[in-house]
């Protein structure tokens, strides 16, 4: 009953494009863990963590503490026109992590006003407003960022300060060159790239921002080695890249702290958010230091997530994410082999993808929203998104435990079984 009124509640006040999970949608009252309970009094064991949001679970007394001792001082905000020294010592961090030489750090409140800044900065060292943008991206929900959003679904509006040209490369499962080899797959997309610049835009174009795997768009990647080709190419012409890591930073691919290094090139600049405030809000940009300092008008902004960040280092849930993505991603790929409904399970580390299809290869959003209801049934929330909206999306915290993968992958089975009946 307590979910039903808040519905009503909800409908009556919040707009009808806000989008809510389930038939009969949850409220999440309570966690601890990697553990969630709802307002009826109904616990889950959580695989989406917030949409990546809560990188290192709920309830951690590491983060909770240092949350109160700021709220202890009395000074729970400042602005930027003060010196922070929490903020200082986090940029620090963020910069030599980084890998980007001589590194500055702008911090901001979210994702979406993260990829703003980064346009900003690029168009405005560049002077020029085109970007370049991958298909089947999505970038985030203001002017700018929703531009750069290469899935109608997400698109509220056609005008937009920059002008966007598309390029192919991130989502291969559904790729005109899906069937090629790594090698020439990433051959074909860089010769989309070069022919993409040389027609679609005036040359002088100021940056590409791709998703190192495409969260929304169904944690779609390609090949390892793809975007260092692209850099090339985008080299010659004095493009600037930007790697959005709002997703995949962090360690949460496991085999690196930042999802552009399994390419093996250091981008231009890198946005940030979610994990890093493990649900508290917080963005940035991490850019070369002439690319940051090229605005001419002032800016403002405040932030705080230094404890998530050394616990997730002290942790180390970077190596955790990774055994345990292997250990989940085999027995994903185990159980999709006898139920065609899979056409694909793919992800790296704790960024893992199930896309359901129909008998002739097609995209089935139906499987994948019973699949949501089935899981959820069985105890086990995920996320749904793709192109489509036919991809299951699997990111629980990065403190998962051996025994909660298990019980994940049990669940799953379960759930799949029953959508393939």
């Amino acid at each position: 009953m307590a979910h039903r009124e808040l519905l009503a509640r909800h409908r009556s006040v919040m707009p009808n494009w806000l989008a809510l999970y389930y038939e009969q949608p949850i409220e999440i009252a309570s966690a601890h863990g990697r553990r969630v309970t709802d307002r009826e009094g109904r616990t889950y064991l959580d695989f989406f963590g917030g949409i990546l949001t809560n990188s290192v679970g709920y309830d951690v007394a590491e983060i909770s503490d240092a949350v109160r001792s700021q709220l202890d001082t009395g000074v729970l905000h400042s602005s930027t026109l003060y010196l922070i020294e929490s903020q200082v010592e986090l940029a620090e961090k963020i910069a030599h992590l980084s890998g980007i030489p001589d590194a500055k750090v702008f911090f901001t409140n979210s994702g979406t006003e993260a990829n703003e800044t980064a346009l900003m900065l690029a168009t405005q060292y560049r002077r020029s407003g085109q970007v370049l943008a991958l298909r089947n991206s999505y970038h985030g929900r203001a002017f700018a960022t929703v531009a750069i959003t290469g899935i109608r679904g997400w698109s509220a509006s056609e005008l937009s300060p920059i002008k966007v040209s598309w390029v192919h490369g991130g989502y291969r499962y559904r790729s005109p060159f899906k069937d090629l080899s790594d090698a020439d797959y990433v051959k074909a997309c860089v010769a989309d790239l070069r022919e993409v610049i040389e027609t679609a835009t005036a040359g002088d174009v100021a940056c590409m921002i791709v998703e190192p795997i495409q969260g929304v768009g169904g944690f779609a990647s390609p090949p390892d080695g793809l975007f260092r080709e692209f850099k090339k190419v985008l080299d010659e012409y004095g493009i600037l890249l930007v790697s959005d890591e709002v997703q995949t930073g962090w360690g949460r691919t496991g085999e690196h702290f930042w999802g552009i290094q399994a390419h093996d090139v250091v981008p231009d600049a890198m946005t940030f958010a979610k994990g890093l405030g493990n649900g508290l809000a917080i963005g940035g940009v991490v850019a070369r230091a002439e690319l940051m300092d090229c605005l001419q008008a002032n800016s403002i902004s405040t932030a705080g997530a230094l404890a998530t960040l050394n616990y997730l280092l002290d942790h180390d849930l970077q190596a955790n994410a990774a055994k345990l993505g292997n250990r989940l991603i085999h027995g994903l790929r185990s159980v999709a082999a006898t139920h065609p409904v899979v056409g694909d399970v793919r992800g790296k580390g704790l960024m893992l993808a199930l896309e359901f299809v129909g008998p002739a290869g097609e995209p089935n959003p139906a499987a994948a929203a019973a699949l949501l209801e089935e899981a959820r049934s069985r105890g086990l929330l995920v996320g749904k998104g793709g192109l489509h909206g036919n991809v299951i999306r699997l990111a629980p915290p990065m403190t998962l435990t051996e025994d909660e993968a298990d019980e994940a992958l049990g669940i799953l089975a379960e759930a799949i079984e029953a959508v393939s009946a």
